[in-house]
């Protein structure tokens, strides 16, 4: 978890970027609907999760910049005896004060209130503001009808001259570099996802299907993380389905001698690992699958080699994309260069944090240290019914990186002893 200290320090952060006269409106969200009467599981904004460390719906984070002065508010949902009968108990605000450190935890009622007084310049704890933050991130729904861009032309309309600016690229470039702490928690997602793989490697063979394989990695990880869940849906592909970047429904049975290419996930505390491993069922990879195999590694070790601050992950793509081609058209895989983007259609790498693909890293922002990105590399061959993809988390250090996910196996000869064992 992370500290009180740590989400104070978030904060003050955030202060520094607001204009004097200003305040800043973090929404926590609603669930969406699904279909009918029935939503989807709620998902905290991450961003009102970074600052807070509250992960309950229909809260808002309210803070003040005026005449030098900053303030801190915190918004929950009262007490309701019928809701809590049905969906269980909410925070209280002694507790959302001991999660995050803000002492003025008030109930929503009252939120709008300060919010007027704020932009009205009617109170004395506020000053005049006119300038208004708020977290504009697509489709960020703050009540059934209602997403923070519709509440930005109420503002406007409401208090002429206001000034409505978005916070959501301050907040994701922050999230970028991550803490000691974050990294801890990161750590547990990875270990908790390391388990999970053993688990479907000593489960996958032929005649399993798919999903068997998806909900045992889902069980174990539940086991293990408190039932903190996915870092998102697991793509467990089989055959020539392991082609298909994106494999969505994992419903085939797995047939004698495919390679199987997982791409899953835990999280922990919000944060989110991502890792790729590609297995052959059969226990033993066969020469061509060795040698694709033994390419894509080579790649995903070469591009960890690389990668450090100041580079940026164009570069790193471009890296990749030098590499597969220069091996394969070795091997007689391909003729020329331009003949990978048959094999080779995805990007190497992306940010990872409270998202699997953490918002914010443009890929032509430098790399620094305390980033945590991507490293996956793959060739996919569906005309030989082969698809393989290796991903591993690297922590950009002073100097270079760490494999975050080191622990989990990828050398060939420790998969194949892995399965001679379990014979």
């Amino acid at each position: 978890m992370i500290s009180i200290n740590e989400l104070a320090t978030r904060r003050a952060r955030l202060f520094d970027h607001l204009e004097d006269g200003s305040i800043a409106i973090i929404y926590s969200g609603v669930a969406k609907k699904c279909s009918a009467d029935e939503d989807y599981p709620f998902e905290v904004n991450r961003n009102f999760f970074y600052l807070t460390g509250i992960e309950q719906e229909d809260s808002v984070l309210l803070l003040v910049s005026s005449e030098g002065q900053r303030r801190e508010y915190l918004f929950i949902p009262p007490f309701d005896p019928v809701k809590e009968k049905w969906y269980g108990r909410r925070v209280t605000q002694e507790e959302a004060k001991n999660i995050s450190g803000i002492r003025n935890v008030l109930y929503n009622g009252a939120f709008q209130s300060r919010v007027d007084s704020a932009l009205r310049g009617s109170s004395t704890d506020f000053g005049n503001a006119s300038t208004v933050y708020l977290d504009l991130e697509k489709e960020l729904k703050i009540a059934e009808e209602t997403t923070t861009q519709d509440y930005k032309k109420t503002l406007e309309r409401a208090y002429p001259g206001t000034n409505v600016k978005d916070v959501y690229p301050i907040l994701v470039k922050m999230r970028l570099i991550k803490s000691p702490a974050e990294i801890e928690e990161f750590e547990k997602a990875v270990e908790h996802t390391r388990l999970g793989i053993q688990t479907v490697m000593s489960m996958a063979r032929a005649g399993v299907y798919e999903y068997e394989l998806a909900d045992a990695f889902l069980r174990v990880i539940n086991d293990d993380s408190g039932y903190q869940g996915l870092a998102f849906n697991t793509i467990m592909a089989s055959g020539r389905n392991a082609a298909i970047l994106h494999y969505p429904r994992p419903l085939a049975q797995i047939q004698k001698g495919d390679l199987l290419l997982m791409d899953l996930g835990a999280r922990h505390s919000y944060y989110c690992a991502d890792v790729s491993r590609t297995i052959p069922v059969s226990g033993k990879f066969d020469d061509y699958q060795k040698m694709l195999y033994e390419i894509v590694l080579g790649c995903n070790k070469a591009v960890a080699a690389f990668a450090k601050p100041g580079l940026t992950i164009h570069q790193l793509q471009e890296f990749t994309k030098e590499y597969l081609a220069r091996e394969c058209m070795d091997k007689g895989i391909i003729e020329k260069k331009e003949d990978l983007d048959k094999y080779y259609f995805h990007g190497v790498s992306h940010h990872i944090g409270l998202d699997t693909h953490d918002p914010g890293g443009d890929k032509a922002i430098p790399l620094a240290p305390g980033m945590i990105i991507s490293d996956e590399p793959g060739l996919y061959i569906a005309e030989k019914n082969i698809g393989i993809r290796i991903e591993d988390d690297l922590l950009i250090t002073e100097n270079g990186c760490r494999v975050l996910t080191e622990s989990i196996m990828k050398e060939v000869s420790d998969i194949e002893a892995f399965y001679a064992l379990r014979k």
